[in-house]
């Protein structure tokens, strides 16, 4: 992504940066959790073998309050960290058009391989994004026809955020060991 000056992120950009990368943290946790460890039926297959090693016997009817009231609180912080996400995308988005922050161009032959997959990943990021809060909006606000296929494409999030992450990672990797030396220092301090 292109900088607003050769030295420096502004701090506009620097905290709208680490704001996004904390919201798809605390949204990413939250979805795995609901997904795998704490899950309906991980919980409901827990309270049952529990309830049944006292002798105590539940039917489900009466365990999904419990399981429900288990996953509350964390599914509204995946909640409000989806408000926030979106948002901090939208001012985002609107930061980068008015200051012209451009991805390098995926299409341009006459960049190097790697801006080129850098503007690449950068808009696939960025429309994966706006995929998901699409469609958690759809899943929070929408009863409708569209319901399961609507879920599954979400929880694709589960897959392509660690792969972002790690190609990011990457990418900061060989930034920091070609031409952009300093972009870590530069993204956390500004200079």
């Amino acid at each position: 992504m292109k900088m607003e000056n050769k030295n420096q992120f502004t701090v506009i950009h620097r905290i709208l940066h680490w704001s996004v990368a904390l919201l798809m943290s605390i949204l990413f946790i939250t979805g795995f959790l609901r997904m795998y460890w704490m899950s309906k039926k991980t919980i409901i297959d827990t309270v049952e073998t529990e309830m049944q090693s006292h002798n105590i016997s539940l039917e489900k009817g009466q365990i999904i309050p419990i399981v429900k009231s288990i996953q509350k609180p964390m599914w509204e912080w995946h909640e409000y960290a989806a408000y926030i996400m979106f948002l901090a995308f939208l001012v985002r988005i609107i930061y980068m058009l008015v200051k012209g922050i451009k991805f390098p161009d995926p299409l341009k032959k006459s960049q190097s391989v790697k801006e080129r997959m850098q503007g690449f990943i950068y808009i696939i990021f960025y429309l994966f994004i706006a995929v998901s809060i699409v469609t958690g909006f759809y899943l929070k606000w929408v009863d409708g026809q569209w319901k399961e296929p609507m879920e599954a494409v979400h929880k694709w999030a589960i897959y392509w955020f660690p792969i972002f992450i790690l190609l990011h990672f990457g990418g900061i990797v060989i930034g920091e060991l070609t031409n952009k030396k300093g972009i870590v220092s530069k993204m956390v301090g500004g200079e």
